[in-house]
Formats: structure tokens, sequence, C-alpha cells
């Protein structure tokens, strides 16, 4: 480990040009002849399109056009797609209902956007807008998955009767109902997982540019994967032919899954412009955001988990039905099934596990991928089941997990999964250690004595990162690969450009890539660029997300790097008159083994350049490229401590413990994991006692401000004790498991386990507020 290499804890190089107000947001972008876009919403949650009236709204000043749905249907723009096919257990594929980019004939959720106007400023447009009007025939609308599936429920699509999407099975549920069937103990529990609301700091924006000389489209978008946006846009949205789309994402400014998919906005702004002959440009404000970002969660599970008289599972069986809104989003089918049902045996050895996943239709907006997609809500569900049983059955819950930990490598689970490394018992041990587990007894006779409840609750997670590989997952359904491409280029002077198909949205890939090179090549790390998020410079990649950046862009650099420096090291062995074999790379020199001679990185790089002296038969230049396609998921796991005190009086929960003891595998740059972890844990409990989007029962957003929807603030957050145990994966060159999901995932039911146990009542749902943990606490007396 170097200064600056794999393992060094260095300070972001990208954070200087952030805290100096000097990134550059789709929303930062100024083109000539720029104008403003601005839809046009539904105001009911499902509704007929009887007519549009535009005429007012076109002669207002500023105004250059104003443009509907039918017009973008007559132009052969397509439906919005769900990448991820999935079959119901009777073999029928999943009932995808149309989406179209601005709704034609029918709205389906509050926030449907049925126009576009644009106009010489943002708030000519704005004004305009609201001169549009829409004459609607409103149809009753249901907003509750439960509620949806009911006979006589008002239909969201017609495609999908009753609005079921898909009834998906995972598991064998003959061993598993015999299980149950012979348990000497069976743990009954219903599970809630609330919906939430994203709200990455920098909302979305699309600039759509036409360039009709060339025939030619750009698109700035926030996008956390470009080239997806790209492929998606020329292959099933028919916006432009992709040789003649270029899509560019700049710095983007979080996105937590909710910028992977392809919006309506980026499809609308690239077609208005040609229509227009001008570049428009949108960005949501906080109110559309709210209204119009895919939302995540929003689960309702039943769940039985059996166990032997010595207090082993035996079987597992859960029922889930999961709310999917108006529309399925980009990967939203994917995250109930293969990213959910698939971790339901978590750390634990249980030999018959059976899940039951429906997926319904409402009318509420779209539900995709949020940090962690479908492993929170796994993590929730089986750990707030292993806290009960722990409970019913009078034993620790440190020792029921103890007792049913997998404990041999590789563990191949009842669903699908096959985990490659683990240490489960050093993460948990490490972690009571940390919250001085065995003297909780005293500290909660203290809060006692105060009049305070004081609770521990505890959660042991694992989640499977870097989905792949490319073959495995097209048999169950994904539209792609989820490979990843770089390519190192070596420039004459021994600078070096790393160009990758991952994307940095808060990650650090700029730093942390550049140490990776730094520490391979013995160069500085300034004297290393990374460049990523623009179609015409970077070859096909897959972006980011799903904790990948690291176990799978990283890998694809490596390989590049392999090539790299075997060239290198042929070039100076060539040079120095040496054995290729005994060349070595270190501290910016190349050197032949156990002498004296070496030559400077910068002279090597010149000289593949200047071709003067090169081995027989090899091409000039310093350049590699590689794909890499990972053979299995990763598996980072840990095990999380909260410990909170209640005021009985007003129900308010501090908390004030949290222990973090994560398994990530290798890491390169400690302090961008730790500021990862920070990140997930903060919204892990900000979904356990905050945060919850709510429609009522017409379908109408209650939650469409910060005034209404909760986020955490400093002064809700504990400081974070974290820790870090270290079983490298060991199918990567990296020996990388990914962290960016981990706090989100484990942190919810470590802060619900720890309230329930305060106020001695296991009846409690995310999030936990005041009024919900009082009304708790008072059903106990």
């Amino acid at each position: 480990m170097g200064v600056e290499g794999i393992g060094a804890r260095v300070a972001r190089k990208e954070d200087k040009r952030f805290l100096t107000g000097k990134g550059r947001y789709t929303d930062d972008m100024v083109v000539p002849g720029m104008k403003y876009g601005y839809f046009v919403r539904s105001p009911h949650a499902h509704a007929k399109i009887k007519g549009i009236d535009v005429s007012a709204a076109r002669s207002m000043p500023g105004v250059i056009d104003v443009l509907d749905g039918k017009q973008l249907l007559a132009d052969g723009i397509g439906n919005l797609i769900c990448g991820w096919m999935i079959h119901s257990k009777d073999g029928s594929p999943m009932k995808m209902g149309a989406w179209r980019p601005l709704a034609v004939d029918t709205v389906r959720y509050v926030g449907d956007a049925v126009a576009i106007v644009v106009a010489d400023s943002l708030n000519e447009a704005r004004d305009a807008a609201e001169a549009v009007v829409v004459d609607y025939e409103e149809l009753p609308a249901v907003s509750e998955a439960v509620d949806a599936l009911k006979a006589g429920a008002p239909q969201v699509h017609p495609e999908a009767p009753s609005n079921l999407i898909f009834d998906w099975e995972l598991g064998d549920a003959g061993p598993t109902d015999k299980a149950i069937s012979e348990a000497a103990h069976i743990t009954e529990i219903e599970i809630h997982n609330n919906r939430l609301s994203p709200n990455a700091m920098e909302p979305r924006a699309a600039l759509g540019i036409y360039d009709a000389g060339e025939d030619h489209y750009t698109c700035y978008t926030t996008s956390q994967n470009p080239h997806v946006a790209r492929l998606v846009m020329s292959a099933f949205y028919n916006v432009a032919p992709e040789n003649k789309l270029r899509v560019i994402a700049p710095d983007v400014g979080g996105g937590f899954g909710s910028k992977i998919y392809i919006y309506p906005e980026e499809v609308v702004c690239l077609w208005a412009s040609k229509k227009t002959g001008v570049p428009v440009k949108w960005t949501a404000d906080r109110t559309e955001a709210f209204l119009a970002d895919a939302h995540g969660r929003d689960h309702v599970s039943t769940v039985k988990m059996a166990f032997d008289k010595d207090n082993r599972i035996i079987g597992l069986k859960v029922d889930t039905i999961c709310n999917l809104g108006a529309y399925m989003s980009l990967f939203s089918s994917a995250v109930p099934t293969y990213l959910y049902a698939t971790l339901l045996s978590g750390q634990y050895d249980i030999p018959a596990i059976h899940a039951n996943v429906r997926t319904v239709y409402t009318n509420t907006a779209p539900v995709d991928a949020y940090r962690g997609a479908g492993r929170p809500e796994a993590t929730y569900l089986l750990e707030r089941t292993m806290e009960t049983a722990a409970r019913e059955l009078g034993i620790s819950p440190a020792e029921l997990r103890r007792k049913n930990f997998i404990r041999s490598f590789p563990h191949q689970t009842p669903v699908i999964m096959n985990y490659d490394a683990g240490d489960y018992e050093a993460s948990l041990s490490a972690a009571m250690q940390a919250a001085d587990w065995n003297g909780f007894a005293a500290r909660k006779a203290e809060a006692a004595g105060r009049g305070m409840k004081r609770g521990i609750g505890m959660s042991c997670y694992i989640e499977a990162c870097g989905i792949a590989p490319s073959q495995a997952v097209g048999s169950l359904g994904a539209g792609v690969g989820l490979w990843e491409s770089a390519e190192v280029r070596v420039n004459a002077v021994g600078t070096v450009e790393v160009l990758t198909g991952s994307h940095s949205h808060g990650q650090g890939h700029e730093t942390t890539f550049a140490q990776l090179v730094a520490d391979r090549l013995g160069v500085p790390i300034d004297s290393v660029s990374v460049l990523h998020g623009d179609t015409d410079k970077v070859q096909m990649g897959m972006g980011t997300y799903g904790s990948r950046s690291g176990a799978v862009g990283m890998s694809a650099v490596v390989k590049a790097l392999d090539k790299v420096e075997a060239k290198a090291k042929k070039i100076a062995a060539h040079q120095m008159e040496a054995d290729e074999s005994d060349i070595i790379i270190e501290n910016g020199e190349l050197k032949v083994a156990g002498t004296d001679k070496t030559l400077p990185w910068f002279q090597v790089a010149l000289a593949a350049y200047t071709a003067h002296n090169l081995p027989s038969g090899m091409e000039p230049g310093l350049k590699e490229t590689a794909f890499y396609d990972p053979s299995n998921f990763t598996f980072p796991a840990g095990c999380y401590i909260c410990e909170v005190e209640v005021d009985p009086e007003t129900g308010k929960t501090e908390i004030v413990q949290f222990v973090a003891a994560d398994d990530f595998g290798n890491i390169i740059n400690p302090m961008i994991v730790e500021g990862q972890v920070h990140g997930g844990i903060a919204q892990g409990i900000g979904q356990a006692l905050l945060e919850g989007v709510q429609y009522d029962e017409n379908g109408q957003l209650l939650t469409a401000s910060y005034m209404d929807y909760t986020m955490p603030r400093a002064d809700d957050l504990p400081s974070f004790k974290l820790s870090h145990q270290n079983t490298p994966c060991p199918n990567n060159p990296l020996g990388i498991k990914g962290c960016g999901e981990a706090g989100a995932i484990g942190s919810p039911p470590a802060v619900m386990n720890a309230i329930t146990d305060a106020i001695g009542n296991n009846m409690l749902t995310m999030p936990a507020t005041p009024q919900k943990v009082w009304m708790a606490a008072q059903a106990t007396h």
C-alpha cells in the first residue's frame, strides 16, 4: 500500500470543484438558442383525457410551442419499457401496460405528463402551462397494492386484469410446507416496508439538442448509466438512431437508483427540440420530483419461520404483495423478484425456502430500485422476523443468529444464490464488542431511573452486488448484459487517462480509480484522470448501480492495466536488454530485478509513441481496452446494532448509539467507504423513523413537499461507530465486494428492533413516528 495507492485514505480529488461551486451539472448547461420546457401534469390519479386546448397557451408571451401526446405518437416515438422480463409461475409473461412519454388517452397517477410548453424563459413556460386546458373525465383510483387486488377494484391497465402484473415464485413449496408442519415453533409476522421518495440533492434534469445540419441529437441528463439511456432511447423509443445520439451525464448530484431509468422527460425534450428547432431544457422542481421520480420499496408481506426443537431454522415461507405504481419502470420487475427473494436466506443456513411475489398496478408514481433495491426489503423482513422469534423463544437474539449462521463456504442457498466467502461470526462479535452489548442491562436500568425506555436491536444483513454474470441474468430475464468496460490510455509523457463505463454520482470514482492506477503503475495520483459519462468519449458501458463500480468497473480497469503493464514491460525489457519476466514496476520506474538498471515510467511511455526502438512487430502506442463480466455476484455482509431511548410521554425516539461492522472485502479508500456507510445508515434511519410517501384513497399525494415528507437531519443521527472485517471476494481480481448500499440495508431493522425492544410492543411499522411509537407504547399498559 502506497501513500496514494490501494488502501490509502486519499482525499477526494473531485471535491475541490464541488466545494468551490465549480461542478457542472445538467442544469448548469447553457447552449445557444436554448429554451425552457415545462410539463403539464395530471392533477388526477386516474382520468380519461377528452381533449386538450392549447390555443390560449400558444398565444402567450415567449411561448415557442405547446406539444401533446398525440403529436408525439404521430411522430412514432415509442412506449417506455420495462427491461427485465418476469414470467408468472403459470408461465405467462408479465402484463406490461402501455406507458406513453406524454399521455394520450388516459392518465394513471397524479403527475402523469400530458403536454410540454416550450418558451423563452422558465417563468413564461410555467405561466403558459397553467393556461393549457385539459378536459378530464375522472375515474375511480386505487393507491394501495392490497386494495388493488380486491374484487371490483379500479382497473389501472386493460392489459393486466385485476391489476396483477405477475404472480411469481422462487424456492420449493413442498419441502417448505413440510418443514412448517413439523416445526417445534413457528414465528408468524406481517411486515410492511414503507414507500420512499429518493430525494437526491440534485433534481432530475434534461437538455435536448437537435442539430438539423448534422441530423444529430445530444441529450444532457442526470443519469447513472448514459450508455443504457442511449441504447434504450434509440432501440426502443425511436427517438434517434444510436449513431446519431450522444448522451452526456455530467456531474450528477446523487442518484440512489432513481436516476438509472429513462424517464419521459428525456425523451420529450429531445423530441421537442427537433419539433421546435430549439434546444429544450427542463429541470424538475422539488414537487415534481416527489410526484414523478420513481419511488422505492412498498411491500406488504406475511412470513412464517419454522424452528426445530434446538432453535434451528428449518423452513421459511414468504408471501409478498409489491406495489409497482401506475407503470412498469425500467428495472422494476427485477427488484421484488431476483433482487429480493434470492436474498431471503440472509446469513442463515435455511434448508427450505419458498417465496411468492405478486406485483400490482396502482394509481401512484412508478416504483423501482432505491438504494439497496430488494435487498433492504429482504433484510428487513428476515431480521424483524429473527428478532421476533428470539423474543418468542426466550433466547438472546445474538445467540439465535449464531446458532443459524452459515459457517462453510461456498454455500448454495435454496433461492439461487451461491455465497462465495464470509465470516458472519466475526462481524457479529465485533459489533457486540463495540456496542458493549453485555453492559446494556445497566444502561437500561439507568434510563428507567430517568423515566426513559431504552432498547437495543441488531440486524445481520447480506446483500448481492455486482449483479452477474451476463449469461445468468439473461436467462433470468434481464434485457441487457451486466459487464463493464474500461480503457486505459497512457499518454506520451506518462500521464494516464482512464475511461470507464461506470458513472460517478457521489461515489468518488475520480479518486478511487486513480488510486488503483497509481498503485499499479507507481505514478502520482494527480497524473491520473478519470473520464466517464459521455457516450461519444467512452466506449459502451453499463453504468453505476447495485454497488458494482468497484467489483465490476474497477475489475475492467485491472484487465486493461494488465495489458498496459505487459506491453510496458516488453518495451522496457527490449530497451534494457533484459528478460521480460525480470521487469518490475516500482515507484514510477521499470526495473530489472536484482540490478541497478531502471527506466522512468515517462521514458517508457515516450518510447511507445516515438516508436524508434520497439520490439520487432510491436505496434506503437500504449493504450488498452477491456471488458469484464463477473463470474458471480459479490456478497457484502455485516452486523448493525442500534440502541435507543424512547420518551414514553411523547413517543420521541433518540438513537443513542449505532454500531456498524461490515465486511466489504478489500477496500481501496477507507475514508470514501466510511462516507458511503454513513450516508446509507442515514437513509436507513430516515426510513425507519421519519420518511414515508403517503397517498390518500383517491390517489392524491399527501407528501409532495418537505413540509410533509420528513428527511433525516444532523440532529436525528448519532456518531456512528464503524469497523471492517475482511474476507476478500475470491471471484474478482481486487477482492472487492461493494459498499454503497450496505448502510441502507442493515440499518432499518436494527432501529425497529431497538424501538420495539424499548417499548415492549412488536406491533410497530415504519416510519416509527412519535405518534405511532407513543400509541404502541400505550398499548402495552
